[in-house]
């Protein structure tokens, strides 16, 4: 089923003549090994996509007997009725089984629930084709990790992996066999409330954290009861919403949907994941669910990918409001037509493809495909063997919240959480701080440390608030008193309700812990704000604090980048936690009191204000940038009352040591189309605590046939440092890491100048850069 395939070129005219781009001689004619309009791939099959006669031969018999209506069934996907997470409900998902009308259920999990359902489906219906059980196990099942973008603060693979490996041994003892996760798109509007649910702004990250989630999800065997299907989303673009604001329209170029949200989604098909969903967001005038260029030919022509594609929540049904579809019916046609086979929630394929294909509208040899997609997934976990082998009670028992779980779960916490602010040495607590004052709305706020999409979670008894963990930390004679003092609730601000109660303890204190930041709630889908400062009164109360002269901590639990500029030139120490998870108060505790040494790097920008965003790393030179002039200069790109660079920079975090970084040391000046370059530098730990640093490669291409960014993350280490050592990293780099897509669409690398960083953050001025050149 696999096919050779090129690189994202999909057929698009070229401009010629007096319109076409004038391309400086520099870029002109690349290599013709890199043409790869000439030269095509072949993607390595994943595992479960390998050729099965004796699959092969069973589904064509069970199809060979199913009705048209059944085959529309197993193309259903429908909520049961235990929680929503979208604005439509059908109820009557129960009879809908047991008729054969639906192929998929999500929203259901428990093994009793799972077998209860699955039952209906084997024992009463015509064929017994087993149920497909799908969930948002989005950064854990029971056991919850840190929210996604927290995780991504890491930057450590094996810590992201392990994170999915746990989500899917849980949720599949739960009878769960298909995750919606996870979500790779790119995010660089921290207005957006789901950048919460993904990797931040990087491509390069992006990419690897994908292949990490996906294969943590997966493992090397889907018939492996302890692992689940990954599902790549949204697709596509779904991160560039205009405004920030979710469900919003996309309008971006073919250039930066190549470059830019692809390449995260053809990391996930590498790394074999089962199944994409696709977008609420409209690309190019289309809506992603009825998008043919997206669903065919991209992600089946070009990528080859083998798995299903299932819509997001009645995201058929939104392409009548979109302006797209005249009605259900049409709009149905355009999703299946354009490659969808699996309709979430809305019930669209259900009532009215057998017209549309009885009317000569839908071509049967379509819905046979789709059908065919969902029932080789459902073979290939083994659901057909027996239905019930993921529903097991006695796994679930022993697998929910294992001591090993809920111990993975506050290391990779731990890891996530990023210190952007440590002016003397405020941390970690000194021996002597014997009373300790913790305040703020989120110092023992139980449902708020899970944050959005948190599965199966149990948000009311087993999270680890800040107070619990601090507490069962402190040593014998340490106190940690605890007053909420404020509110983040939108209807606060200009308040001062709680504030004397919290001075007046922090008056008798040696250490102001405040705990500020987001509910829950604030982040996540549907959760869009047009301001990025901590809601509520809580900004205030922290003036207060600090205006006490008393040492102050700023812990922040958000999902998003925030404004918190005041406080990065007045409150000497701030720990970035995002929602750290269930055992998120241990491990805030852990980092606090200096157990673990922080060691999270931002995977997005944080702007001084929301006027600045969107903002990211990588953004573009202009022909007037700000370098250009004399300070104050006002024909230059720049804002009348605000620098142009961020408060912190991707990349960017802090230790409890420090780090000193050596000159890079080239390999080479030069490389060829099929040779590489090395660059080295060492990285010493100067200071007196064993430290991670997370060393970071970054090139920039001077000049190309299309502008390029000032910078661009190519590669990464995770290292540990004793105290006094030092460690030589060298990063290897190969014509085709520099490849983009060009001026004539083709997508490959251009001769020319390149600049190169080993740096500890994004930023030109993080280190000082070497050259290069690329050679025809």
């Amino acid at each position: 089923m696999r096919k050779a395939r090129a690189i994202l070129t999909v057929a698009i005219p070229v401009l010629v003549g007096a319109c076409a781009p004038t391309i400086p001689p520099v870029a002109q004619a690349p290599a013709p090994s890199t043409d790869v309009t000439a030269v095509a791939e072949e993607r390595a099959t994943p595992a479960w996509a390998r050729p099965d006669a004796k699959m092969d031969a069973f589904i064509d018999d069970l199809m060979a007997r199913m009705t048209l209506d059944e085959k529309i069934g197993q193309l259903t996907l429908l909520t049961s009725d235990w929680e929503s997470t979208g604005p439509t409900m059908r109820d009557t998902y129960k009879q809908d089984i047991k008729s054969g009308r639906v192929g998929a259920i999500f929203n259901a999990y428990t093994a009793k629930y799972t077998t209860e359902l699955q039952r209906v489906a084997v024992e009463e219906t015509r064929l017994g084709i087993p149920l497909l059980f799908g969930y948002d196990v989005i950064h854990g099942h029971r056991t919850i990790f840190p929210i996604s973008l927290g995780e991504a603060a890491s930057w450590d693979m094996q810590a992201i992996e392990k994170s999915a490996r746990v989500s899917a041994q849980e949720a599949s003892a739960e009878g769960i066999h298909w995750t919606f996760s996870p979500m790779v798109d790119i995010a660089r509007d921290a207005r957006w409330g789901r950048i919460s649910e993904g990797a931040g702004e990087d491509v390069y990250l992006g990419q690897k954290i994908a292949a990490a989630r996906v294969h943590g999800y997966q493992g090397d065997d889907l018939r492996a009861t302890d692992t689940v299907l990954a599902t790549a989303k949204h697709f596509a673009a779904y991160g560039a919403a205009q405004a920030g604001r979710d469900y919003h329209t996309v309008d971006i170029s073919e250039r930066t949907l190549r470059d830019v949200y692809l390449p995260p989604f053809e990391a996930a098909v590498d790394a074999g994941v089962a199944s994409f969903m696709t977008s609420f967001n409209e690309y190019d005038g289309v809506p992603a669910s009825g998008n043919k260029y997206l669903l065919t030919d991209v992600l089946r022509d070009k990528w080859g990918f083998d798995g299903f594609v299932v819509t997001d929540y009645t995201s058929i049904n939104e392409m009548v409001p979109h302006g797209y579809a005249k009605n259900l019916a049409q709009a149905g046609e355009q999703a299946i037509n354009a490659g969808v086979d699996m309709d979430m929630q809305g019930a669209v394929y259900m009532e009215n493809l057998a017209k549309s294909v009885a009317e000569g509208r839908v071509d049967t040899a379509t819905i046979d495909r789709a059908v065919r997609r969902i029932v080789e997934a459902k073979y290939r976990l083994g659901l057909f063997e027996d239905p019930y082998r993921y529903a097991d009670a006695e796994r679930e028992k022993a697998t929910l919240y294992k001591p090993e779980f809920l111990e993975a779960a506050r290391d990779v916490a731990r890891r996530s959480m990023v210190l952007l602010r440590n002016e003397g040495d405020v941390l970690p607590l000194a021996a002597g701080a014997k009373k300790i004052a913790l305040i703020g709305p989120l110092g023992d706020s139980k449902p708020d440390m899970i944050g959005s999409w948190a599965a199966g979670g149990d948000r009311q008894t087993r999270p680890v608030t800040i107070l619990e963990g601090l507490r069962a930390r402190a040593q014998s004679g340490t106190t940690v008193s605890y007053a909420k003092g404020a509110s983040y609730d939108f209807s606060a601000a200009g308040s001062t309700d709680g504030f004397a109660e919290a001075l007046a303890l922090a008056g008798k204190s040696d250490i102001i812990i405040a705990v500020m930041g987001e509910k829950w709630d604030m982040t996540g889908e549907a959760a869009s704000r047009t301001s990025l400062d901590l809601p509520g009164n809580q900004e205030a109360l922290l003036e207060r604090l600090v205006a006490t002269g008393k040492p102050v901590v700023l812990v922040l639990l958000s999902g998003r980048p925030n404004s918190v500029e005041w406080a990065s030139k007045n409150v000497p120490a701030i720990l970035h936690a995002w929602y750290p998870g269930t055992q998120g108060g241990h491990a805030v505790a852990d980092v606090l009191f200096g157990d673990y040494n922080p060691s999270g790097k931002l995977p997005v920008t944080f702007p001084r204000t929301v006027g600045q965003v969107p903002i990211h790393y990588d953004m573009k030179h202009t022909g007037r940038p700000i370098e250009l002039g004399a300070p104050g200069a006002k024909y230059v790109s720049r804002y009348l009352n605000t620098p142009n660079d961020p408060l912190y920079r991707f990349g960017y975090g802090l230790s409890y040591t420090d780090f000193a970084y050596s000159p890079v040391t080239l390999g080479s000046t030069s490389m060829g189309p099929r040779g590489s370059i090395t660059a080295s530098a060492t990285v010493t730990n100067t200071g007196k605590r064993a430290g991670e640093e997370v060393v970071q490669l970054y090139v920039q291409d001077l000049v190309g046939s299309v502008t390029r960014p000032v910078q661009q993350l190519k590669g990464f280490e995770k290292i540990l440092l004793q105290p006094g050592e030092s460690r030589t990293v060298t990063f290897e780099l190969h014509p085709e890491d520099l490849a983009f897509t060009r001026a004539d669409m083709t997508h490959g690398w251009e001769p020319g100048e390149f600049r190169l960083w080993i740096a500890p953050s994004s930023g030109a001025q993080a280190s000082t850069p070497v050259s290069f050149t690329l050679t025809e």
